[in-house]
């Protein structure tokens, strides 16, 4: 593998497509990077803009002066575009909304003035490359009059490049999928998935020596890091994505301490399951309900291996996102859930 793509690991496949557009300087004015969350699309299309803006005879070499201009969003062609929440009146990225306080219950969108943005972009004069290039992360989660407008933009693209990075392509436009040269991108193996943790995030595979999972803060200043092996759930909830297995194993050490192990050892005492209702709406919020739901999903289904807990799960599920009042959705489900689980 050439030097660009070193640190993209188990993805020979898209490897393959982009070095050779790269090196036979054949670039398609679209690219659909479609994949898992966490598998190495976002660390991919930086490389190969990196490529596209080298010069062609070094384009596989790799420049770490360019390479970091990129990583910090530093280069005046190119634009990176993220969904947004809409919070007093501004538009606030996904990768800013839990600084800056925004409540995530709504789903994050891409949207017409956004694409409108892009149309711009792309539209303008390169200050430094041959061209302008612009990134669109999370491009499934696209309002349907953005993805109208950047049907029009594709169908005249100029001389840009436009990378969109979707998890759900099967969510785009036929029409928008049909203008974009393909770059499949696949899941790990487990020894693939614990590769790059251990290459590229020696730290990650380690939890500070603040507790145990489910005791740890997550802001917290690590001492000496300890290993300490992950839940089972873990694994089978990140499916072959390094990325998510970080994300999980994040949401796992900021769960309070025996909330979990609680929620395994309900039992038929109705009292106990409406205080941990009380206790789950009041100590976490919306996006930490949902996700503690998925892993209690695994863990039952290992335990237990039976269906009818998972189906009320999944419908206490769907509650929490159609805004039911949480606590009242979780105390329901948990005195329905108790003679189940006894």
């Amino acid at each position: 593998m050439a030097e660009l793509f070193a640190e993209l690991l188990g993805q020979a496949a898209a490897v393959r497509l982009l070095e050779a557009a790269l090196v036979r300087q054949r670039l398609a004015p679209a690219y659909l990077f479609s994949g898992p969350d966490g598998v190495g699309r976002r660390l991919a299309t930086l490389r190969f803009l990196e490529g596209v803006l080298s010069p062609a005879a070094r384009c596989l070499d790799g420049d770490p002066a360019l390479r970091r201009r990129l990583a910090q969003g530093n280069h005046p062609d190119l634009l990176w575009v993220e969904p947004t929440y809409s919070h007093q009146g501004q538009l606030v990225a996904v990768s800013k909304a839990a600084a800056e306080g925004v409540s995530r219950r709504n789903a994050p969108q891409l949207r017409l003035e956004q694409v409108r943005e892009v149309s711009r972009f792309l539209a303008r004069r390169p200050l430094e490359g041959h061209r302008c290039l612009v990134v669109l992360e999370g491009a499934e989660a696209m309002a349907e009059a953005a993805a109208n407008a950047l049907l029009k933009t594709l169908e005249e693209p100029g001389d840009g490049l436009l990378v969109l990075i979707t998890a759900a392509p099967e969510q785009l436009l036929s029409t928008i999928r049909s203008r974009c040269q393909a770059i499949p991108f696949a899941r790990l193996s487990p020894d693939q998935v614990q590769s790059v943790l251990a290459t590229r995030l020696p730290q990650a595979t380690q939890l500070p020596q603040a507790g145990p999972p489910g005791q740890g803060d997550g802001d917290a200043t690590p001492g000496p890091l300890l290993e300490l092996p992950d839940p089972p759930e873990l694994a089978d909830l990140a499916a072959g994505s390094p990325g998510a297995l970080l994300a999980h194993r994040r949401q796992w050490q900021m769960l309070p301490a025996g909330l979990a192990d609680r929620l395994l050892a309900l039992g038929a005492d109705p009292i106990e399951a409406l205080h941990l209702a009380r206790e789950l709406s009041e100590q976490l919020d919306g996006e930490q309900q949902l996700w503690l739901l998925g892993w209690w999903q695994w863990a039952l289904w290992r335990r237990q291996g039976r269906p009818e807990p998972l189906r009320r799960l999944e419908r206490l599920r769907h509650q929490l996102r159609s805004y039911v009042q949480p606590r009242l959705a979780w105390e329901v489900a948990l005195l329905e859930l108790a003679p189940l689980l006894a």
